[in-house]
Order: structure tokens, then sequence, then C-alpha cells
């Protein structure tokens, strides 16, 4: 039998904090017998995505298999993450968020890994005859298992509050489900987190949540959510909501999904209606939605037939 992988992917500084962590949960991942792979995204050049959307457009026009045009080492973390069966992705926080480095590679993988693209350019591609050497990947499609962990110097918790929602967008398009994800604030009041044993051992169970998704004989349990608390959203576990002006309707930034605000003994709760809970862009529902939009609902080049004449007023604005 082959062995289950574990990726874990830092964009820390080398044998800091959230390096560190990553690394020991990926111990309890080796002692229980899978292969563990570590990448410091740091030390790799990848650069900007520049919005050219080719990776898209091939695959929705069947001339291509998502595949990017810049050439550069963002096919070292693409292949690990084709390989891996569970990934575990950590970063610092600077200003409320994840590093730029971090939001740099999210961009990359982005549309071009979204697994209802890539799956319907897969299947329509097979239909057509096409070699696989042609398609996407298909490990794109395999089920994987994942964690966040996101680090802030900050005393006060809410100096964080958009880094794990932000962090969400690593594992989204490829439908990656996140079965843990943890914060930890404060670290500035120690060295180091080795000198935080709470944190340290809080690591340790992160790395067995991951394998016990890994080997779980159901996906109801494979997919079985084993972080701290269960938060205000049922899907992403995420406490931060965005509210509307009309009524109480609220909705859930990291999964798109509406719900309806209540208070029950003092206490606010939301309620997501099921309907809206299968269409969260966590899962595969809701990706397909936006994928659909996508195909049916973009213009391409041609409608406004002056445009490059039009442009030529704000071409030299301000240089």
């Amino acid at each position: 039998m082959e062995k289950k992988k574990v990726l874990g992917i830092s964009f820390g500084r080398k044998m800091s904090n959230t390096e560190v962590m990553i690394k020991e949960a990926l111990l309890q991942c080796q002692a229980a017998g899978c292969d563990i792979q570590f990448i410091r995204a740091d030390d790799l050049d990848i650069h900007i995505c520049t919005g050219c959307i080719s990776c898209v457009v091939g695959m929705t026009t069947g001339r291509g298999k998502g595949g990017c045009v810049l050439k550069d080492d963002f096919h070292i973390i693409d292949e690990a993450l084709m390989e891996c069966d569970a990934l575990i992705v950590g970063s610092p926080v600077y200003e409320m968020e994840p590093t730029g480095n971090f939001k740099v590679v999210c961009d990359r993988i982005g549309p071009s890994h979204d697994i209802t693209f890539r799956e319907a350019t897969y299947k329509e591609g097979l239909a057509a005859g096409k070699p696989e050497s042609e398609l996407p990947d298909k490990r794109s499609f395999k089920k994987r298992v994942g964690a966040l962990i996101t680090v802030g110097g900050a005393m006060t918790e809410n100096w964080l509050s958009l880094a794990l929602p932000s962090m969400y967008a690593f594992t989204m398009s490829m439908g990656i489900d996140i079965i843990d994800a943890y914060k930890y604030f404060g670290a500035m009041a120690y060295e180091h987190v080795l000198g935080n044993e709470k944190v340290m051992h809080r690591m340790e169970a992160l790395g067995k949540h991951i394998v016990e998704g890994l080997f779980a004989e159901t996906e109801e349990e494979r997919t079985k959510w084993r972080g701290d608390k269960e938060g205000t959203c049922p899907v992403c576990h995420n406490d931060l909501i965005e509210i509307s002006h009309s009524g109480t309707r609220v909705e859930c930034p990291v999964c798109g999904i509406a719900g309806d605000l209540q208070i029950e003994d003092g206490e606010i709760h939301v309620h997501f209606p099921p309907e809206e809970i299968k269409r969260s862009r966590l899962y595969y529902a809701g990706k397909l939605e936006h994928s659909t939009e996508i195909k049916t609902r973009a213009v391409g080049p041609g409608q406004i037939p002056d445009l490059k004449e039009r442009k030529q007023k704000y071409l030299h604005v301000g240089e």
C-alpha cells in the first residue's frame, strides 16, 4: 500500500515560529507512517500573477490544461501539491493578514487550479479523444485534507482578525478539506514558540488530526472539523461575518453563503439554511456555480470595437 504524503509549506523565516510549528505537526504525521515534505516558500522565486488569464482561457476553450505562462519556481509548489494527500500551510501575520508572498502564491494557484475548470476540461478532452498528456493533471481531483496555521506577535487577538479567513484562498480552488486551523497570537511574549509548551502540544494535536483525516474510513469522518471551536460559519468555522444593511441577513465572506442573524439568550447566532451551506465556495457546488458564471457570462474581446482608441486618453496620465 502506497504511503500517504503530507506536505508542509511555510511562509515564515527559516527555523522561526511558523516553520517549527509546521514541522512539529509533520513529525506527528511521519511517526504515523506518512511520507513528509517541507517547503520554505520564501526560498523560491515566484513571480506575481499578471492577470493574463491564459490558464483559465486555455481550459475553457479546450486548448490548455491550466498551466501558467510564467517561468519560475512555482512548478516546485505545483508538483508538491499534486503529489500530496494532505497539506499543512502556515504564515506569519504582518498587517492583520498573511504575508504578501503568501498572497502571490494564492493568486498563482487561484483559477488555474480550480477543480471545476480542470475537471470539465479533463472530461471533455477525454471524450474528444485527447491524450492525458494534453489535459489537466488528473491528480488535481484526488481528495485531500489540510490544516491552516497563522502566527502573530500581537498580544491582542483581533490584530490577526483577517489571517485565518484569508488563508482559505490557498486551499479553496483545489477543494482541499480543511479539518483544523490554529491562530497563535501573542507570539512576542516568548523568545520562540519552543518556549511555549501549550502551542507546541497543540501542533502535536494538529498533526494527529491530519493523520485521523487521512486514514478515516468514511467521508464524514475524513472531513470532520477538528479545530478548537466551531465558529459562526458551519463550513469554514470562522467568526468573520459581513452584515447587510437590510434586515438580519449576513454573509460569511469566506464561503459566500448567506444566513440570518439571531439573538438567543443574549448571544449572537447565525442560522445558515441547508441550501446555502451546500453552495459554499469551499464545496464543489459553490465552485461550480462560480465557474459556470465565468463560462456563460464573461465577455471576450471585440465587444468594444474601438477599445484601443478609447484607451489612448489614459495612456500617459500622471507620467
